[in-house]
C-alpha cells in the first residue's frame, strides 16, 4: 500500500447528537423522514443496504448494459488506460478519457460496489457525456475489501488525487478545476476527499485541491454498515475507522477548506432508495450545513442504480446539474 496510508488523519472527530427527524427534498418539497429505529436489528440493516435485493433486475437493467457500453466507449474515445498512481499490484491505477487540448475541467469519477466489488473498467461509460462537454475525465480504481481496509481505500483515493494534481496538465486538464463525482461507496470517498487537509498530506499541495464534489447515493456514516452482517463480513470496518472515515461525523469547524465559499458538495440519491439511503443523504446536509451542501435532493423515479444512468443521460436534470458543476 502507498505510504500515504499512515497519514489518515483527516480530522479529530467530535461526535454529534442526532436529530429525531431529518428533512428531505423530494421534487422540490421538504418532507420529514424519521431516524432509523432505535432498536434496529441486523436484519433491518442488511435489508436497508441491500440495493441488489431492492432492485431485482439490477444485473440485466444496469450492470450488464454498463459493462457493454463501457467497452464501446473505450473503443471510441481511445483513453489512456491503467496508468499507475501508486502500486498497480493493489489496483492503484486510473484511466484518462478526453486527453488533449489544454485548460479543460477535470472530472474524477470514483465507482461504487460497497468498497468490495466492481472495477473502473465497468464505469468507462460515465466518461462519455463529460468528454463530449469538453472535460478531461479520470476514472479511478482502488483495492477492495477485505484485502484492503477502509482506511487504506480512502488513502488510495487521496494518492490518486495527488497524482491527478501533479500530472493532469500533461493531458490537457486544469488543476484549478478538479471536480470529484462518486457513486455509492464512491460518493462516500468523494466526500472524504472534499474534507481532506491536502497541505498536511504534502506541504506543497493547495488547501483546496478538491473544492467541489458530487455524491450520488453516498454513504456518510459508516456505523450502520458495521451493523449489516452481510456487508461487514467483507468490509471489517473497525469502530475507529467508522469514526474517522464517516464524513457526517467530521465537524465542519475542523475542516479548514470549508471556510471558502467555493467549497461545496452536491448530494443526490434516488427517491426510490431505502429509508436508510434517504437518511444518509439528509444526514450530510444536517452535519455540514447548507453553506457546504448547496444541493441535496432525492430524485423521483430513480433507484440506486438508475441514478447513475440519469447522470449520463443528456438533458436529464442530474446530467444538467453535473455539467453546471464543472464550471
Amino acid at each position: 500500500m502507498v505510504s500515504l496510508i499512515s497519514q489518515l488523519n483527516f480530522r479529530k472527530l467530535e461526535l454529534k447528537s442526532s436529530p429525531s427527524v431529518l428533512k428531505h427534498t423530494v421534487a422540490g418539497q421538504n418532507v420529514l423522514w424519521p431516524e432509523q429505529p432505535s432498536q434496529a436489528s441486523a436484519e433491518y440493516f442488511d435489508n436497508q443496504y441491500n440495493n441488489r435485493l431492492r432492485v431485482p433486475n439490477f444485473l440485466v437493467d444496469h450492470l450488464e448494459p454498463w459493462a457493454k457500453r463501457s467497452k464501446v466507449v473505450r473503443k471510441q474515445l481511445a483513453p489512456e488506460l491503467n496508468i499507475s498512481y501508486g502500486n498497480a499490484v493493489v489496483n492503484e491505477t486510473l484511466d484518462i478519457f478526453g486527453a488533449g487540448g489544454m485548460d479543460k475541467p477535470v472530472v474524477v469519477f470514483i465507482h461504487g460496489g460497497y468498497w468490495r466489488a466492481l472495477d473502473k473498467s465497468d464505469f468507462s461509460f460515465v466518461a462519455e457525456p463529460f468528454v463530449e462537454a469538453g472535460a478531461c475525465v479520470v476514472v479511478t480504481n482502488y483495492a477492495l475489501c477485505p484485502k484492503a481496509s477502509m482506511s487504506q481505500i480512502v488513502m488510495q483515493q487521496v494518492a490518486a488525487l495527488v497524482w491527478v494534481y501533479r500530472n493532469i496538465a500533461l493531458y490537457g486538464g486544469d488543476v484549478n478545476r478538479i471536480r470529484v463525482i462518486g457513486h455509492s461507496a464512491g460518493g462516500h470517498l468523494a466526500a472524504m476527499l472534499l474534507a481532506c487537509r491536502w497541505n498536511e498530506v504534502r506541504a506543497d499541495l493547495p488547501e483546496q485541491l478538491v473544492a467541489r464534489a458530487m455524491s450520488l447515493s453516498g454513504l456518510f456514516d459508516l456505523h450502520p454498515i458495521r451493523n449489516a452482517p452481510t456487508l461487514q463480513a467483507d468490509l471489517q470496518i473497525t469502530e475507529q475507522e467508522a469514526l474517522r472515515c464517516s464524513p457526517a461525523l467530521i465537524p465542519i469547524h475542523a475542516i479548514s477548506t470549508f471556510d471558502s465559499p467555493n467549497v461545496n458538495l452536491l448530494a443526490f440519491c434516488g427517491a426510490d432508495e431505502s429509508p436508510e439511503f434517504l437518511r444518509q443523504n439528509a444526514l450530510i446536509e444536517k452535519s455540514w450545513g447548507l453553506d457546504i451542501v448547496t444541493k441535496r435532493e432525492a430524485l423521483l423515479g430513480l433507484n440506486h442504480f438508475s441514478i447513475l444512468d440519469a447522470l449520463c443521460t443528456p438533458g436529464h436534470y442530474l446530467n444538467r446539474s453535473a455539467l453546471e458543476f464543472l464550471r
